[in-house]
């Protein structure tokens, strides 16, 4: 059993430049290198045998194989990995955006998993679970403990499969039971909508299947409604995007750009680039002046067309600094139930920068700030000015009359600020005492009351006032 094994992984380490498929074939390799190899092999069948006859334990050889496969891969860097079934299976169906489960939205606050919102016509929906339920049993076990990532892999399996859950519910006495079964769920990637009538807001979530079609759907849908069927302006919102499918971060940049390079992969040769073009077919908004919001969780993906976008000059880049990710990854399957996940290049935006541990450097540089604090500070006058000050002159003559009136007025105004400015401070303070309660995490996404929107929205209407001024200019 021991040679089999020994041999079956002295096979698959032979074959794995087979997988990478940026990489060019080297020269056949030294018969002192295989004898290397296969001593190396030798020392790790050794511990297999030692660990499999002595450990106090019985082991299971699998186990014990596929543990030395993820270390093995996880000497490289943080993106390869080994692919056991479980998670080879997922990764196939996060990168089509369908999965087996019940379509369910949740989070975690203070230890305790909460139903945000069930997904309409899932099996959640239409099982009746509420937002604010509080989730505490999964096929009958407590999941006190358990982490958000843990109890959602729990509630995704085989599309079928029957599951129990448990809850309380704000209100109701004890626990309540719910058995659902297991179904696609199908993620839609774009939540769109129309900003002020006439600004398309766009975010994409994740770059999988079929995003740039529904960015494209997206944008037609809103353009029908909009006044006279244009918009002021696209705000693109890749916000703590973690990237996805190449293929579709170039379908998603094609959508803007008329022609030109989108991305160009650097493979373990230099010498071997893989270069991706704008395609130049299909719908396309190449004229509405445009913004792409990124932070320091856009990823990859995001970060190719980000990068891509800003290179040509097609949008203004705003946010922060993204996360950093120009690595290439390749999924290769080395059997019928597993596969390997392998860095094998790394991306180049049009211009030739390179984003690994780098990322992009927005064009304006603005933090994430709760949209309500800011508006204070808009309403909130600090300056005393000309009006301001006792016995000041008015742009017209007045009669003494007219003065004494507007005098009156002015104090009247005066402590109207005065009452005002207490009131927003009150409201503030009371604003920050509430922030932490639960009811915070259930509140709807609204772009229209989101601070870079509301700035990204700002400079698209300054961009207009300036592209008028210039018609003015030239006289069109």
């Amino acid at each position: 059993m021991s040679r089999l094994v020994t041999l079956a992984l002295s096979t698959l380490l032979l074959a794995a430049p087979l997988h990478a498929r940026e990489e060019t074939p080297g020269p056949a390799p030294k018969l002192t290198q295989n004898r290397s190899r296969f001593e190396q092999l030798e020392l790790f069948n050794k511990v297999l045998h030692l660990v499999e006859t002595q450990y106090y334990r019985p082991v299971s050889t699998e186990k014990l194989i596929e543990g030395a496969l993820k270390g093995m891969m996880e000497t490289l860097d943080p993106h390869s990995a080994f692919l056991n079934k479980d998670f080879f299976e997922k990764m196939q169906n996060d990168t089509a955006g369908e999965f087996g489960g019940l379509g369910l939205e949740v989070t975690q606050k203070d230890g305790v998993i909460f139903i945000v919102t069930p997904i309409d016509d899932t099996p959640a929906f239409r099982a009746g679970l509420k937002p604010r339920d509080k989730l505490v049993e999964i096929n009958h076990e407590p999941i006190v403990g358990m982490t958000l990532d843990q109890s959602i892999e729990k509630m995704r399996g085989k599309v079928g499969e029957k599951i129990h859950l448990g809850i309380l519910r704000d209100g109701e006495e004890g626990v309540k039971h719910f058995t659902l079964q297991r179904e696609i769920i199908k993620v839609k990637p774009v939540k769109a909508e129309l900003v002020k009538e006439k600004y398309a807001y766009v975010r994409l979530t994740q770059f999988q299947k079929r995003s740039a079609e529904s960015i494209e759907q997206a944008l037609k849908s809103m353009k029908s409604k909009a006044p006279g069927g244009e918009f002021s302006g696209i705000i693109l919102d890749l916000r703590s995007n973690p990237g996805g499918l190449l293929d579709q971060a170039v379908d998603v940049s094609s959508l803007f750009l008329k022609e030109g390079i989108v991305v160009t992969t650097e493979a373990r040769d230099p010498q071997n680039k893989d270069i991706r073009y704008v395609k130049k077919s299909g719908f396309k908004d190449l004229a509405t002046p445009m913004v792409v919001l990124i932070n320091g969780a856009s990823a990859s993906a995001s970060e190719i067309v980000a990068g891509a976008l800003q290179d040509h000059g097609r949008a203004v880049i705003m946010g922060s600094l993204s996360f950093g990710k120009g690595s290439v990854q390749t999924v290769a399957q080395v059997d019928k139930e597993s596969g390997v996940k392998l860095t094998i290049a790394q991306y180049m935006t049009p211009k030739n920068r390179k984003i690994q541990a780098i990322g992009i450097t927005p064009d304006v540089a603005i933090e994430e700030l709760a949209a309500g604090e800011f508006e204070r500070g808009l309403k909130e006058d600090r300056y005393i000015r000309e009006k301001d000050l006792k016995g000041h002159l008015t742009a017209t003559i007045e009669t003494s009359e007219e003065r004494a009136a507007r005098e009156v007025t002015e104090r009247k105004e005066r402590a109207q600020r005065v009452r005002e400015l207490e009131a927003k401070r009150s409201e503030a303070r009371a604003a920050k005492e509430k922030k932490e309660k639960d009811e915070d995490i259930f509140k709807a996404f609204d772009p229209s009351q989101d601070y870079q929107v509301q700035q990204a929205i700002r400079y698209l209407q300054g961009f207009r006032v300036f592209e008028a001024t210039s018609k003015v200019d030239r006289g069109q």
